[in-house]
């Protein structure tokens, strides 16, 4: 059995090793923000399922997903959950129940009390400390019960 010589001076195998290095801690970052990511996106799943639920109970059908709501609505609430009490907040969604028209013309509208019941679930849900605020401003607003023909 023969042995070879190093060929390489110990600054290239110093490159070399640098390079290896370089590239484990690269993919040490990778693999740790790929599982961060995962873990998130089971709690996300974890809320959108509370979410569904919450719906289902208050006779409300969703034709999103899990997946779908957890993508919009993160593990947070998103936008929904900002500052839901907040004069914007209010006022973008006051604008939203008005009879659509632009300029003078635009009018508030009485609007059925289920239309705000899905926003005030998905504040009861993602940021349950907000929804006592806002249940008592929906409250305060002139709605009226859906009716049912049958």
């Amino acid at each position: 059995m023969s042995t070879s010589s190093e060929s390489q001076s110990p600054r290239e195998r110093s490159v070399i090793y640098a390079v290896v290095v370089g590239v484990l801690i690269v993919l040490g970052v990778i693999a740790t923000l790929l599982f961060i990511d995962r873990r998130q996106e089971a709690g996300d799943l974890e809320k959108a399922e509370q979410l569904l639920s919450a719906f289902s109970d208050a006779g409300i059908s969703v034709t999103l997903s899990a997946e779908q709501i957890a993508e919009v609505l993160g593990d947070d609430g998103g936008a929904t959950c900002a500052d839901p009490n907040a004069a914007l907040s209010r006022a973008t969604l006051l604008a939203g129940l008005a009879n659509g028209a632009g300029g003078p013309g635009t009018r508030p509208v009485i609007v059925e009390s289920r239309l705000l019941q899905g926003q005030l679930l998905i504040i009861e849900t993602y940021c349950p400390e907000q929804a006592e605020g806002f249940r008592q401003f929906v409250d305060s607003l002139t709605t009226v019960r859906a009716r049912t023909d049958g």
